[in-house]
């Protein structure tokens, strides 16, 4: 099957699921006819066998009573399999909120499972839990199969689709939003080697050398409130940077001094005035 072929049918499943959500949408359905709708999105648009992969009202044991998560997607059959996304449905017509995600995160941490899906079959939230003390979840990616367009729910959808994820795709999703975190990009931004990148373009730019403890306040001053407070608790050592910036001023000096002495005009020994 050609790679044209697939997009078609996916083209073709997610505007089948588009329609049938909204019909279901306007008519107020409840959560059970909400459920048959996501069940056949699983199927049709993911590629997922709705009676091998998905463990409907999957029992999970916690500190307290038995609870059931309305399903777990698992990669192998059979009620031992791994559970590699917990699934909470919820009614199309109500508004996921964070009660939702609490509820659903409780059955992912007493199961051990990293990733929660959050959907009302328009809404559709992906998150992923990080074991600590305390343990944490994140939102990764959201979509509205309502309002999106084709092109950008294809994408989502393939994310958690039974081929991808069966290729590893929940794992470089992972890994790609710790990389691109607040804290990672952060870093990376004070580090030595970006300051002193930045400082050598801010000198190309304006013909002056900042220190790096100016740069830093610069950089804080552009990031919002929230960012502005982190960067603020990253131990920053100037000790080699102030090293380093004297050596690079003590070159341009003598830079500068060996092009003046290159670059002036030698006296000329032709004395006629002009004319």
């Amino acid at each position: 099957m050609t790679r044209k072929t697939i997009d078609k049918e996916l083209r073709r499943g997610i505007s089948d699921a588009r329609r049938l959500v909204d019909k279901v949408m306007k008519a107020d359905g409840n959560e059970a006819e909400t459920r048959r709708r996501v069940e056949r999105i699983f199927e049709s648009v993911l590629g997922y066998d709705a009676f091998v992969h998905l463990s409907r009202e999957r029992a999970i044991r916690g500190s307290g009573e038995t609870e059931h998560v309305d399903f777990a997607v698992q990669l192998e059959s059979g009620p031992d399999a791994e559970p590699i996304i917990m699934v909470e449905l919820k009614r199309v017509g109500v508004d996921l909120a964070l009660k939702h995600l609490k509820q659903v995160a409780s059955y992912a941490i007493d199961s051990g499972c990293e990733w929660i899906l959050l959907t009302n079959s328009r809404d559709w939230r992906l998150y992923h839990v990080e074991f600590g003390q305390p343990p944490k979840t994140k939102l990764i990616e959201n979509w509205n199969l309502l309002t999106d367009d084709i092109g950008k729910l294809a994408a989502k959808f393939e994310l958690i689709s039974y081929k991808q994820v069966r290729k590893g795709s929940l794992k470089r999703l992972w890994e790609k939003a710790t990389v691109l975190s607040p804290d990672s990009l952060l870093d990376a931004l004070v580090s030595q080697d970006c300051i002193n990148v930045l400082r050598r373009v801010l000198r190309k730019n304006t013909g002056v050398m900042v220190a790096p403890e100016d740069l830093i306040n610069g950089i804080q001053k552009l990031l919002n409130e929230n960012a502005a407070i982190e960067l603020s608790k990253i131990k920053i050592d100037f000790s080699e940077k102030r090293k380093r910036a004297r050596r690079e001023t003590k070159s341009e000096k003598k830079e500068l001094a060996g092009s003046e002495s290159t670059e002036l005009p030698k006296p000329s020994e032709d004395t006629t005035p002009l004319s």
